[in-house]
C-alpha cells in the first residue's frame, strides 16, 4: 500500500518538474509536446526495464494478442496492483486497453474537472506500455484518452514489419 503512494506522488512530481523546466518558453504548444515527450521517452525506458525483470522465467509468447494479455494482466498488475478493466482488438493490430479507475488519475478528480490535465499524466503510461512491447518484439504506436476521470484508455496500434 506504501509503495503505491510513494509511485503516484513520485508521478505527480516527475510531472510537476517536467513542465516547470519547460514553463520559461514562450510557445505553449511546443513546450506541451516537448514536455510530453519527455515524459513519455522516460517511461518508455522504465517500461522496458520492468518487462525485463518480469519475462525473464516466462516462456515464449505465441502472437501479439498473447503478449497484449500478459501486459494487461501481469504487467498491469505488478505496477498498478489491478488488470486492465478490458481488453479489445480488431485482430488487425489494434488493441484498446481500458482502465476504469486509472491509478495515476484518482488521486485529483472524478468527473470533468480537470480533464484538459489528464493527458500530461498518462503520457509516461504510454511511454511504459510502449517501452514494455518494444521489449517484447513489437514497435507501435500508444495514444491515450480519457473522456471521464479517472477512467482511460490506450490505444495501441502494433506496426506490421
Amino acid at each position: 500500500m506504501a509503495d503505491d503512494v510513494l509511485f503516484e506522488f513520485l508521478h505527480m512530481e516527475i510531472v510537476g518538474h517536467v513542465y516547470k523546466e519547460q514553463a520559461t518558453r514562450e510557445d505553449i504548444d511546443k513546450e506541451r509536446v516537448t514536455c510530453v515527450s519527455t515524459l513519455e521517452a522516460m517511461g518508455f525506458r522504465v517500461g522496458q526495464g520492468l518487462i525485463e525483470r518480469f519475462t525473464k522465467d516466462c516462456p515464449s509468447f505465441k502472437d501479439d494478442l498473447d503478449i497484449m494479455k500478459f501486459v494487461c494482466k501481469d504487467f498491469w498488475s505488478t505496477i498498478f496492483k489491478k488488470q486492465i478493466d478490458n481488453l479489445r482488438t480488431n485482430h488487425q493490430g489494434t488493441f484498446v486497453l481500458q482502465d476504469n479507475t486509472f491509478a495515476l488519475l484518482t488521486q485529483f478528480s472524478i468527473g470533468k474537472q480537470y480533464l484538459e490535465d489528464a493527458p500530461k499524466y498518462l503520457a509516461f503510461s504510454c511511454g511504459m506500455i510502449r517501452g514494455a512491447l518494444s521489449n517484447l518484439g513489437l514497435e507501435g504506436v500508444v495514444t491515450a484518452e480519457v473522456s471521464v476521470m479517472p477512467s482511460c484508455k490506450f490505444q495501441v496500434v502494433i506496426q506490421k514489419t
